[in-house]
Parts: structure tokens; C-alpha cells; sequence
């Protein structure tokens, strides 16, 4: 099968997909970052770092968290801290070695991220009540293509 040559129009037309993608990122996001602050008194950084402890039952060294969430190790550095001060999370020096840190939840930020974690699915669930879920599973595979192409450092 031969490809048709690429012209300008299918670039505007790409570039019309990402501001769209971009648009609704931002709209979601805003949305999510209310409700948090309206329901649980928290952050969406501290929901973020929280859920990616969650995926880490037996603690995530600082510099593997930081580049999880593709943050700098200082931003994760002050949202840990103020997690550990909350009692949600536990930070542990690594192998005697007081450099390196392993954090991971507490039981009580276990269970407060799990209430957060069924209000956030709530939450996108209503606001994308009105996409079909086929036609999101599909827009996911199309994206999860993308991502490993771009993850992949291609």
C-alpha cells in the first residue's frame, strides 16, 4: 500500500489535534485540581505523588519517584516533606546510606488515597460521560502508540 505524500493540511490538521488535546489536558486538569482542593484539602502534586506510591507497595527511592512523575527532585523534595509531616507517607534512608531515601504510603496514606482515588475516577468518569467507551478505548490506544514512540526516544 503506497502513502498519499503529506501535504500542508495534514499538519494544520495535526496541529488542531494537539491544541484540542491541549485544551482539554488543561480543562480536566483545572477541573480534577478543584475538586481535590474542595473534597480532600489537597494538592494535585500530592495526589500524584501519592499515586505513584500506590503502585509502589514497597517504596520508591526519591530519584525514581522524581522521574516517574518527570519532576524535578526538588519539587518531589517538598511534597514529600509535607506528606511525612502529615503522616502519610514514611521515608526511610536506603541501606544505611543517609543520602538516599525510599518513601512509601503509611497505612493512613493508603487509605486516604484510595478515598481520593474513587473521587477521582468519579470525577473523569462525569466529565467524559458524554465520549462513548469504545471510542475511549480507542483514543487510548492511539495515544499509548504515541507515547512509547516518544518514550522510547525516537
Amino acid at each position: 500500500m503506497v502513502s498519499a505524500p503529506l501535504t500542508a493540511d495534514d499538519g494544520k490538521e495535526r496541529v488542531r489535534l494537539w491544541l484540542r488535546l491541549l485544551r482539554a489536558t488543561r480543562l480536566i486538569e483545572a477541573e480534577l485540581r478543584e475538586q481535590l482542593k474542595i473534597e480532600f484539602d489537597t494538592t494535585l502534586p500530592r495526589f500524584d505523588v501519592m499515586a505513584a506510591l500506590d503502585r509502589a507497595p514497597d517504596g520508591m527511592m526519591m530519584s525514581e519517584l522524581s522521574r516517574f512523575l518527570l519532576v524535578s527532585n526538588g519539587n518531589v523534595t517538598g511534597i514529600v516533606d509535607r506528606l511525612v509531616s502529615d503522616g502519610l507517607v514514611a521515608r526511610t534512608a536506603r541501606d544505611g546510606d543517609r543520602r538516599a531515601f525510599i518513601v512509601k504510603l503509611t497505612e493512613a496514606g493508603t487509605k486516604q488515597f484510595k478515598a481520593m482515588a474513587a473521587a477521582h475516577v468519579r470525577w473523569i468518569d462525569a466529565m467524559l460521560a458524554d465520549v462513548d467507551p469504545e471510542e475511549a478505548a480507542h483514543l487510548a490506544g492511539t495515544l499509548r502508540t504515541f507515547q512509547s514512540k516518544w518514550e522510547g526516544g525516537h
